[in-house]
């Protein structure tokens, strides 16, 4: 360990349980944080201060006003200037700790993407907002025998594990078995942000565990973790534990069927706080500029920059990426969003 570093992390280092081999080890881990929104960015934030050699963020999104409330990477300029969140959250995290490599990447995470966007790292983060990609991570963990952590909030709840693949129940023991019940018993029925909202204090005590769950895991503490399904309400004071055993038929981790990783199990997304669909066309390699050009007589509020494009059909607002793919908000219905994409973008 270089002098600088010893002396940047010296805190961390007097902690028993980190140490000095435990930070050298920190400083030589990789990870991956797939998700870089309320959750995403409390969670970046903390391991990138603690030190690691490298995170990898992916997110789809961009920066808009009300992700300034809980998203605590961001700040009013990333909202004017439209910036994804992935390009946001590298440029602030570079200035926080220029010793981690940080790579965003703009994108979002599919079953034809998975693998290559999650291999060659030490550990997966989750920092989405919907169990199908969840469920997608854990069918990628389990295939590469890469750990991951589990986590979600909403409202002023919020839950996260970890998993070991092999040796803990996987996140498909625990929503296809029906041990604890379903998906919603997890974050406390069918509440969304988008119906309840989301407190940052919740966000803040998930991020915390979560990032504590990732230093063992990354400080090769492995004796140290939870091993129990961890959950809290910050406003009712209510904080448990669960134990959930492996499934011995798990469809995932017993049986390797990867429904979500081959994509035999269609994905239903959901933007968190948002009203959208989002339209999946891929390696067009759009002239985003040319684009904005040739809509700025027919549309309304043109925005483009390196990364986007975001214009106005009242009552919609499409954002199209480099790469073809597009956020359409103002509808929930597939086919409004796919002929307003093809009207103004083309098929």
């Amino acid at each position: 360990m270089k002098p600088e570093e010893h002396e940047k992390y010296s805190r961390q280092i007097l902690f028993e349980g980190i140490g000095e081999a435990g930070q050298e080890r920190l400083l030589s881990a990789r990870a991956v944080l797939v998700g870089c929104g309320a959750l995403g960015t409390a969670t970046a934030n903390l391991l990138v201060r603690a030190g690691l050699a490298k995170l990898r963020i992916i997110d789809r999104d961009f920066v808009e006003s009300s992700n300034l409330q809980r998203q605590i990477l961001f700040d009013e300029a990333d909202a004017r200037d439209v910036l994804p969140k992935a390009v946001a959250a590298e440029k602030h995290l570079h200035a926080i700790n220029s010793g981690v490599e940080i790579e965003g990447i703009t994108s979002d995470v599919t079953p034809k993407n998975a693998l290559e966007l999650l291999s060659g790292f030490d550990l997966i983060l989750d920092g989405t907002d919907n169990f199908e990609t969840r469920l997608l991570l854990n069918d990628a963990a389990v295939s590469l025998a890469v750990p991951w952590i589990y986590a979600a909030v909403v409202g002023s709840y919020g839950v996260t594990m970890s998993v070991i693949p092999g040796k803990t129940a996987c996140l498909a023991c625990i929503l296809e078995s029906g041990e604890i019940g379903s998906r919603e018993g997890l974050l406390g029925g069918e509440a969304t942000c988008d119906t309840v909202g989301v407190l940052q204090a919740a966000v803040g005590v998930v991020a915390s565990i979560q990032s504590a769950e990732a230093m063992k895991l990354l400080a090769g503490r492995f004796d140290a973790l939870i091993g129990r399904l961890v959950s809290c309400d910050v406003w009712t004071g209510k904080f448990q534990s669960i134990g959930v055993a492996r499934n011995s038929n798990c469809r995932a981790c017993a049986r390797r069927e990867f429904l979500y990783l081959n994509g035999d199990a269609q994905p239903h997304i959901t933007m968190c706080g948002r009203d959208s669909v989002q339209i999946h066309e891929r390696n067009r390699k759009l002239d985003l500029a040319g684009l904005g050009h040739r809509l700025n007589g027919a549309t309304q509020d043109v925005l483009c920059n390196d990364f986007l494009l975001r214009f106005r059909v009242p009552p919609y607002e499409l954002t199209v990426f480099k790469d073809g793919r597009a956020i359409i908000k103002g509808t929930k219905d597939p086919a409004v969003a796919r002929s307003l994409y093809a009207k103004y973008v083309g098929s």
